[in-house]
């Protein structure tokens, strides 16, 4: 079963990269007395996700900060260097890009994704996500191959 709106975000771990190497950011710290923006998307470096989805919200940072969001985190199930090098690539260094390699947190949520067929496994459904200390607030979840309600453009307006 799926995460929902005014659940609180499960226990779990991420990765990002620290100046001294991949750094494991607790979730529940991290998100503990802020309003934070996650989407994630199904693979760095992968058509859509880099044409459209994280260019979107490097586009929209400031006006996404104005709305009162604390933190922005691009999530993917990816290694916390691919995720790095992907934001470098993008410009996304404002950006938290957050690594959940194993897919443990997104499995966690209920929001993975199997592209076995694909070979690509299990990675993570399309959504952002509006969280407040720790509890969901808005969940913008996108069918399965669909990217409509969790762009950047799209989350602005609903804020």
């Amino acid at each position: 079963m799926s995460i929902l709106i005014g659940d609180m975000l499960p226990h779990g771990t991420f990765q990002v990269m620290g100046e001294e190497g991949p750094e494991t950011i607790d979730v529940t710290e991290f998100f503990s007395s802020k309003t934070v923006l996650m989407f994630a998307v199904p693979g760095a470096f992968t058509p859509t996700c880099s044409a459209s989805h994280l260019p979107g919200f490097v586009v929209h940072y400031d006006a996404l900060k104005e709305k009162g969001i604390d933190e922005i985190i691009c999530l993917s199930v990816n290694d916390v260097f691919v995720m790095n090098a992907w934001g470098e690539a993008h410009n996304a260094e404002k950006l938290i890009m957050a690594s959940d390699g194993l897919a443990e947190f997104t499995c966690s949520m209920g929001l993975e994704l199997d592209i076995s067929a694909a070979k690509m496994g299990i990675r993570s459904l399309r959504y952002a996500m509006l969280v407040s200390n720790g509890i969901v607030q808005q969940l913008w979840l996108e069918e399965p191959g669909e990217y409509k309600v969790s762009s950047a453009e799209y989350v602005l307006s609903q804020l």
